[in-house]
């Protein structure tokens, strides 16, 4: 057979994508196609073919799977946002645990992973406390606010999200009335005119407070008084605001705001911790998981209150002040300089002494503090964005030499990527538990935690050395001479175990023992470049070598 554009073909869906396209094969040829779920048999409609595979939509539906569900949203196709609204909420959570672990051992390369349950949503719906929604015309002229269909700038009108709070919709109902009411014109991306672009909500969960952010192409803001008359008839109405974005790009809001009403943010809690949100602040927008997530980063963390922690990529404080409970310090780094001010503000509405941000790129900060402070951390706790660290920071965070590092992610490949760098220098993937942080998506949020391998026999390693016989070359410096000179000269924490691999590389004879782990089963850390370099300056400088 062959596989053109246009042409029909009946397939049933056998696994799924990453991004939760259903992948069914006809005579071998695999064809991707949206909307549908492991199980299903289906009559597609090819879209686009490449040599060995294509893209096909779903056109009828003629047997479905049993992992299959009716969406509740009659938009969820059209619209795109929800990706598995049409799975059962179990499979989609099996799925996601399944991504997780398939990332880890395919990219990560990693075999036996200790995978805790999936953290899932007893309610699936109605999570999220932030939503962004475009403001433009239909086909025939009529002024709509809703979401764009998936891989366009085609709004899909649609003034109530299942996933969002349900005072979106009388929200959106009084702007739109308010720009029709005023001859308010909705922003056209193919002429660059038109003054109302988005409007931005946020809700406090916890609070019940609401923010409304109107995203404008200009810098005036005109019949201001009429919309926030009308807005703040919504009970829990407590910022009104605006922000002016002229760029014709993708980027929704512009880089400040203004008032029109009320004050500049809104209040909500995550556990005992208050947080302060502006309109332009990063905040979690699934409050019920994130308390979850949080605790879950906590409870892997181990505090006992003397611990000095780095929570890197920081935001406005929201992880940092929770570790900041049980640690002795925490340091905050954020490359947003508005979302530190946002982290100070919350730590000091928290009454929360303990912990200090930093405004810049974590792959810089850390590593300049390190060489040139040396602050160093027991527990690191990494929040990064889709991107995972920058290599620089990765290789800070092992020079460091933290006894823990928690590794919150939003991306598994990422992850896998990271982890996979991080065990090759002196660390064990102790536990993995991922978190359905946006339910009917295709997107889940992982917490890793990582220790020190073999902390305790390296300590064994070196309490021992003091009974060995030492050779003429051993006599002229000490383990901890060596360690001393490298740290000084170099700014790099080396262990006993490294010295050892090095000085049998250079011919120094070692007792048998000192590079060997004590099972055969032990992963045994091998020592970088970068301080084989420095260990080997070291032996020079001492006469050894």
């Amino acid at each position: 057979m062959e596989f053109k554009k246009n042409n029909t073909v009946i397939l049933r869906i056998e696994d799924m994508s990453q991004d939760g396209l259903g992948i069914g094969k006809a005579e071998g040829y695999a064809l991707f196609v949206k909307d549908t779920v492991i199980g299903d048999l289906a009559k597609v409609k090819i879209l686009k073919t490449k040599k060995n595979y294509g893209f096909a939509r779903l056109e009828e539906l003629l047997e479905a799977s049993d992992k299959r569900t009716e969406p509740k949203c009659p938009l969820a196709r059209p619209c795109g946002g929800c990706q598995l609204q049409m799975m059962k909420y179990e499979e989609q959570l099996r799925w996601k645990e399944q991504k997780v672990r398939s990332d880890l051992q395919r990219l990560g390369g990693f075999q036996e992973i200790p995978m805790e349950p999936i953290q899932g949503m007893e309610n699936p719906f109605r999570y999220r406390n932030k939503a962004q929604f475009p403001i433009g015309y239909d086909r025939e002229g009529k002024l709509v606010a809703g979401f764009y269909a998936g891989r366009t700038h085609t709004i899909i009108p649609a003034d109530d999200c299942l996933l969002g709070s349900e005072s979106n919709r009388r929200i959106l109902e009084r702007i739109l009335d308010w720009m029709g009411r005023y001859g308010i014109a909705a922003y056209r991306e193919d002429t660059g005119k038109g003054l109302v672009r988005h409007a931005l909500i946020r809700s406090g969960f916890a609070t019940g407070e609401i923010m409304v952010c109107l995203v404008i192409n200009g810098k005036q803001f005109p019949r201001g008084k009429e919309l926030t008359e009308s807005l703040t008839q919504i009970p829990g109405m407590t910022s009104i605001t605006f922000s002016s974005n002229t760029r014709r790009d993708n980027v929704i809001l512009g880089d400040s705001y203004e008032v029109l009403w009320g004050q500049d943010y809104i209040t909500d809690s995550i556990g005992e911790i208050r947080y302060q949100i502006s309109p332009l602040s990063f905040y979690q927008v699934n409050p019920v998981q994130t308390r979850r997530l949080y605790r879950q980063a906590l409870e892997y963390a181990g505090l006992t209150g003397k611990e000095t922690v780095y929570d890197l990529y920081c935001g406005i404080g929201t992880i940092s002040l929770f570790l900041a409970q049980r640690a002795g310090k925490v340091f905050g780094v954020e490359i947003v300089p508005q979302a530190v001010e946002d982290a100070r503000a919350n730590a000091r509405l928290n009454g929360i002494t303990n912990a200090e941000f930093f405004a810049g790129r974590a792959e810089e900060i850390v590593p300049r503090q390190y060489r040139e402070q040396g602050i160093r951390a027991d527990v690191v706790v990494v929040d990064p964005p889709r991107k995972g660290c920058g290599e620089e920071l990765l290789e800070t965070m092992t020079a460091m030499a933290p006894e823990k590092i928690v590794y919150v992610s939003c991306d598994p490949a990422t992850l896998a990527r990271d982890l996979k760098y991080l065990c090759a220098r002196g660390y064990e993937l102790k536990k993995v538990r991922a978190f359905d942080q946006f339910p009917q998506t295709v997107h889940v949020e992982t917490v890793v935690l990582l220790s020190k391998l073999n902390t305790k026999q390296h300590i064994e390693v070196e309490l021992n050395l003091d009974e060995l016989d030492l050779t003429d070359a051993e006599k002229k410096a000490t383990y901890q001479e060596i360690k001393d000179y490298v740290l000084e000269h170099s700014g790099l924490k080396v262990s006993s175990l490294y010295i050892a691999q090095v000085k049998q590389k250079c011919g120094i004879i070692e007792r048998e023992n000192y590079n060997k782990p004590k099972s055969e089963n032990v992963k045994q850390p091998q020592c970088p470049p970068e301080k084989e370099k420095a260990i080997k300056e070291a032996l020079k400088h001492f006469g050894m070598v």
